[in-house]
C-alpha cells in the first residue's frame, strides 16, 4: 500500500475542506470484525480527482451525493472519487473492519482475569482508515460523531461527551451517541468500549472521569484520589498559563489494556497504558513518571489538539511543546517540585544518544 505522500496532501488540502463525519460502530459482534457506517460532509474549491483511504475488511457500498460507486474502484486502500464538481458533497460508505491485536487501529482484548472484553482505538499516524473511512491526514480537520451500539453491560467512551440513548430491540445491545467535536484531525479521532470501571468527578464545571478494567479496580479506586488530584492541578495551572480555555467538552483518561505506546492525547479521551494502574507498591518516582505523562498529555489539548502540525515533519514541535510544559506545570502545580531533575537524569540522556546514532537528523 503507497503511503500519503506530503505533496499528495497539499493538492488534496487545496482541493477540499472537510466539516464532519459522522461514524456508526457495531461492536456487538462476537468475532473478528466489526460493521462501520460513515457519512462525510465535505466541500471541493473546484472541479478535481481526489481519494478516501480505507482499510476494510469488506467495502459492502459506497455513494456519492447518492450515486452508487463500483466497491471495485478501491486499490491500495484508496476510493477515488472522480470528476468532483466544485460545491458540496455527501460521502455514505457501508464497511466491515477487522479487529487489531497490535494496538492499531481498533484494538480488542479479553482480560483473561474475568472473560471481559475491551475495545479502544489508537489512531496515530494513519490509522483511522482501520476503524471508519477518512481523508486521513492532519490538516483536515472536522468535527466528529459517533454513534455506537454495544452490548447492553458496556460503556462507551469517545472524544465528545458519550451519552446512553436507547436500545435495539433485537437483542437489547444499548445505542450510545457522543456530542459533536470541535474540528480535530482524523488521528485524533477516538472511541473505547467495553465495561469499564470508572470514577466521574466535577471541575471546574466540567466532567472528568478515569476509567480502566474492572479487574484493576481495587488498583485504580487505591490511587483516584492522586490521580484526579494531579489532573485538575494540571488543568488549573493550564487556565493560569494559557488565555485559551480547555476546548473540549468532557476530560476522560482511560487506562487501557496492550496499549502500545505511553499515553495518547486523544482530545476529550486520553488514553494511557494500564501499567500506570499500579499493582503493588512502587517508588516516588514511578507516580512521578505517571504524573508526568497526565500533565504531559493535557498539554497536548491545547498544542497538538487544538492547534496542530500541517504535516509530520513538524511532529517535533508538538512533542517538545508538551515535554516543556509538562515538567513546568508539575513542578509548579503539584508535590513533584523536583520533576526537572528526573528530566535532566532520564529525558535529556535520551536525547544526547539519539544524537549519537547514524540516524540522527537536523530538525
Amino acid at each position: 500500500m503507497p503511503a500519503l505522500t506530503r505533496s499528495e496532501a497539499e493538492a488534496r488540502a487545496r482541493l477540499l475542506d472537510v466539516h464532519h463525519y459522522t461514524v456508526t460502530l457495531d461492536l456487538t459482534g462476537d468475532g473478528d470484525t466489526f460493521d462501520t457506517t460513515t457519512l462525510i460532509r465535505f466541500t471541493a474549491r473546484a472541479a478535481g480527482d481526489t481519494f478516501v483511504e480505507l482499510k476494510p475488511d469488506e467495502l459492502r457500498s459506497a455513494e456519492l451525493d447518492g450515486t452508487p460507486l463500483d466497491p471495485a474502484g478501491l486499490t491500495d486502500n484508496r476510493l477515488t472519487l472522480t470528476a468532483l464538481a466544485a460545491g458540496p458533497h455527501e460521502l455514505r460508505l457501508d464497511t466491515r473492519m477487522r479487529y487489531s491485536r497490535t494496538g492499531e487501529g481498533l484494538h480488542r482484548f479479553t482480560d483473561p482475569a474475568d472473560g471481559e472484553t475491551y475495545l479502544y482505538t489508537q489512531l496515530f499516524l494513519d490509522d483511522v482508515q482501520r476503524v471508519f473511512p477518512a481523508f486521513d491526514q492532519p490538516d483536515l480537520k472536522a468535527v466528529f460523531e459517533f454513534t455506537v451500539t454495544a452490548p447492553a453491560h458496556w460503556t462507551v467512551l469517545a472524544n465528545g461527551t458519550t451519552t446512553r440513548t436507547g436500545h435495539r430491540d433485537t437483542d437489547g445491545a444499548a445505542v450510545w451517541t457522543s456530542t459533536p467535536t470541535p474540528r480535530i484531525s482524523t488521528y485524533l479521532a477516538a472511541v473505547a468500549a467495553g465495561p469499564w470501571h470508572s470514577i466521574r468527578t466535577e471541575h471546574a464545571g466540567l466532567p472528568f472521569g478515569i476509567h480502566c478494567r474492572k479487574s484493576l479496580a481495587p488498583h485504580l479506586d487505591a490511587d483516584a484520589g492522586e490521580i484526579l488530584g494531579i489532573t485538575t492541578a494540571c488543568y488549573d495551572r493550564y487556565h493560569e498559563k494559557f488565555t485559551e480555555p480547555y476546548p473540549f467538552d468532557s476530560y476522560d483518561q482511560a487506562f487501557v489494556p496492550e496499549f502500545n505506546a505511553g499515553a495518547m492525547e486523544n482530545p476529550g479521551l486520553v488514553t494511557f497504558r494500564d501499567e500506570y494502574v499500579f499493582r503493588s507498591a512502587v517508588t516516588d518516582s514511578e507516580r512521578q513518571r505517571r504524573a508526568n505523562t497526565i500533565a504531559h498529555e493535557m498539554a497536548h489539548m491545547w498544542f497538538g489538539d487544538l492547534v496542530t502540525l500541517r504535516w509530520w515533519d513538524d511532529i517535533w514541535l508538538n512533542e517538545s511543546f508538551a515535554e516543556y510544559m509538562g515538567y513546568q506545570t508539575l513542578t509548579e502545580a503539584t508535590r513533584f517540585t523536583g520533576s526537572w531533575t528526573e528530566f535532566a537524569m532520564e529525558r535529556k540522556p535520551w536525547g544526547y544518544d539519539a544524537d549519537q546514532r547514524p540516524s540522527t537528523h537536523p530538525v
